[in-house]
């Protein structure tokens, strides 16, 4: 019987961004002018928006300036599509001169028992499989202490907390090094 073989893994390389962020690439036209993901809240909603920003930094502790983030979310009642013109989705890519990355989004509420959080997948030149972790809020301290996920985290919890700003929350996400996030083998 032949036995097969593993493929080798391939990283995302540099054209990840046409099909998935195409506007980060100066393409201009596709998906109706606008990124899928770029817009979480496409009209009226009930609760407050809340601004996140991210940097994913590299091992040398340089800010990657083409990664790719998505996120995930429950809306502010802490259900996933319950939320009127909220689509509990967002991606977007890393600015090429700050590093950072944006989303106009509403803060999570707290998903069967779970500490209100945010799903993050990052993908980028060199990382061969996407990577997943997750963002809690420094606020819900005593949630985050009770959130089994967050838990299992240990003495490295503290690299997925985000930090209230004027502007709302950052996260900076460590891709290897000192402060390494927390990635999760999903």
């Amino acid at each position: 019987m032949a036995r097969l073989k593993e493929s080798p893994s391939q990283t995302a390389g540099p054209y990840v961004h046409i099909g998935c962020v195409p506007g980060f690439a100066g393409l201009e036209g596709m998906y109706n002018g606008e990124d899928p993901g770029a817009v979480m809240i496409t009209g009226t909603v009930a609760a407050s928006p809340l601004t996140l920003t991210c940097m994913v930094i590299d091992g040398d502790g340089q800010p990657l300036k083409d990664a790719m983030v998505e996120i995930w979310q429950a809306g502010p009642e802490g259900a996933f599509g319950q939320t009127p013109n909220f689509t509990n989705w967002g991606r977007g890519a890393t600015d090429s001169d700050t590093g950072l990355v944006q989303f106009e989004t509403l803060r999570p509420g707290a998903v069967d028992g779970q500490a209100p959080h945010i799903l993050v997948w990052i993908t980028a030149r060199g990382i061969n499989l996407g990577l997943t972790t997750r963002i809690y809020f420094e606020d819900e301290a005593a949630q985050n202490a009770r959130d089994a996920v967050y838990q299992l985290a240990g003495d490295r919890a503290a690299t997925l907390v985000a930090r209230k700003t004027q502007a709302g929350y950052h996260h900076d996400i460590r891709l290897q090094g000192d402060g390494e996030t927390v990635f999760f083998d999903v």
